[in-house]
């Protein structure tokens, strides 16, 4: 028997969103002010807004990217481990702009608490550090891939997905 259209959009939801909260680092692609492009990762933490959070030193070359071109990919993949075909692998792509977070604001405490809770004393220890910065990647636009010709817009605003329909 097959599912109602409405059954397999959440089912599609709820995979997606299994992917995201699963992770509890992100794959972040940024790129130099001469568009040198660089690919690292962060631990992070998301808001109710969507938005994710990381904690990064500046020893990192991620974080002048950061600073001098505040764009960024973030990228959520299902593991090789747990794929059944590495072409088609699950994936949640989000192009982002970036806004460095200030000592002085309410949410820099606020992200900062989430992501001790999350991650534990580390972030204490980090924090004590000077060369430190809490950037939030607001994500402006979105993709999910479920598999072969299962491709997905995110709707960055409410963090559902639609259909990504074949051009005619």
């Amino acid at each position: 028997m097959h599912k109602n259209t409405t059954d397999h959009h959440a089912d599609i939801s709820n995979d997606f969103h299994e992917l995201v909260t699963a992770q509890q680092t992100l794959l972040l692609a940024t790129a130099s002010a001469n568009s040198v492009p660089d690919l690292s990762y962060a631990p992070f933490v998301r808001d109710e807004a969507g938005w994710f959070y990381i904690f990064v030193s500046d020893l990192a070359g991620h974080t002048a990217n950061l600073i001098n071109n505040p764009q960024a990919s973030v990228m959520f993949i299902r593991a090789e481990s747990d794929s059944q075909n590495l072409f088609a692998r699950e994936r949640a792509v989000f192009s982002c702009y970036v806004q460095e977070i200030a000592h002085d604001a309410p949410v820099y405490g606020t992200q900062l608490q989430a992501l001790q809770d999350k991650f534990g004393d580390i972030v204490g220890v980090l924090r004590s550090l000077s060369d430190f910065h809490l950037f939030a990647l607001v994500p402006e636009t979105g993709r999910y891939v479920a598999g072969f010709g299962r491709a997905y817009t995110i709707n960055v605003s409410n963090n559902t997905v639609s259909p990504i329909l074949p051009k005619s």
